[in-house]
């Protein structure tokens, strides 16, 4: 489905097909026989076959909905899914992934080659790169975030949502305050006269950001908390798509991320990183917000979940000494010259990032 924003006349995507609930995986069949979608290729992440249950296959099978073709995704190699893409049957008239980010984005980008509508089904709420315009592939041996679409179709089923290990939902949690920071490195960025802003994907991501902050709980079991983050998530990922980049929802807390991907022997999930760093940004920035992100990462048990394994603090420098030259041109807080040093005294000083950093 498409919007029109009338300034520019610009196509967006937006989700056709939207089930986010308890019970929705076994009725994926008859959401795509209702698209009269009836032949797909699926995708899946290794072991998810196990954890989705024979439900999701018959229900395919009563709504009359063939698996043409069917893989499990180890490798988001862009070639390979090129190869894959565009060996697949022409009687394909959907994509379908099923899983965590790898199954995902091989899907997503597969159907963006063949420009068949893709639905994503993400089994973990650990990001929002299941309803991203982007995947995250592996161009000549190096993790590289690519052109793709917005889906056709999302499905989340939070009887499997439930299921997902602390881990997980801390990082899709750690994901979503990243806004905060993301927004403001985008204003800043245009008060320096290099980009554009938009006001509606802006207000879009801010909105993403209250369906998670104005809860009565934030306890991460409840299935209360596990649809706000979904929800938070979903339209993080659509306010890419109206802005046309990545800013409402990456600023200078993902190039931080994006840096200890590359120094840390054992990098924690993208949300962690991300969540860690929008801290310690916020800080850096002054940030009007700083409060809310506080809360929320103290509130959900992040901080403590955290401590628990925290992270080396000599990695953790590197990765800040790092992060300015990943995007030359993308201005971020990170960009002002006295950003690392009074980046390390937040570290040396600041109580929260002592328990995470050490």
């Amino acid at each position: 489905m498409r919007l029109s924003q009338s300034y520019s006349n610009k196509q967006i995507d937006v989700p056709y097909l939207l089930k986010i609930g308890a019970g929705k995986l076994a009725k994926t069949g008859k959401y795509l026989s209702d698209k009269e979608l009836k032949n797909i290729a699926l995708f899946s992440g290794e072991g998810i076959e196990k954890i989705i249950g024979a439900s999701f296959f018959e229900g395919l099978d009563v709504s009359g909905v063939n698996v043409l073709f069917k893989q499990t995704v180890a490798d988001i190699d862009l070639e390979e899914i090129a190869h894959t893409a565009f060996s697949l049957s022409p009687s394909v008239e959907a994509v379908l992934g099923i899983g965590g980010g790898k199954a995902l984005d091989f899907a997503k980008y597969a159907a963006y080659l063949l420009k068949l509508p893709y639905i994503a089904v993400p089994t973990v709420m650990s990001n929002d790169g299941f309803c991203s315009p982007s995947s995250s592939l592996t161009v000549s041996g190096k993790r590289k975030s690519v052109k793709s679409g917005i889906p056709f179709g999302v499905i989340i089923d939070l009887d499997i949502i439930k299921e997902n290990p602390d881990m997980f939902l801390y990082s899709g949690i750690g994901d979503m305050v990243s806004k905060i920071t993301a927004l403001r490195d985008w204003k800043d960025a245009v008060r320096k006269g290099g980009e554009r802003y938009n006001d509606f994907a802006a207000l879009m991501a801010y909105n993403s950001l209250d369906i998670l902050f104005l809860k009565h709980s934030f306890d991460i079991r409840s299935t209360e908390f596990q649809r706000s983050l979904a929800n938070s998530l979903l339209m993080s990922g659509l306010a890419m798509e109206m802005a046309g980049s990545s800013r409402p929802a990456s600023g200078s807390e993902h190039l931080i991320s994006h840096a200890l991907d590359a120094v840390c022997v054992r990098p924690k999930a993208h949300g962690i990183q991300v969540g860690v760093a929008t801290y310690l940004c916020a800080l850096l920035q002054g940030n009007d917000n700083l409060s809310d992100v506080k809360s929320v990462l103290s509130h959900t048990g992040f901080w403590n979940f955290i401590a628990q394994n925290p992270f080396d603090r000599k990695e953790f420098e590197r990765a800040l000494e790092t992060a300015p030259s990943i995007k030359k041109e993308f201005y971020t807080i990170l960009s002002e010259p006295d950003s690392l040093a009074k980046a390390m005294t937040f570290l040396d000083t600041d109580e929260m990032l002592q328990k995470v950093v050490r």
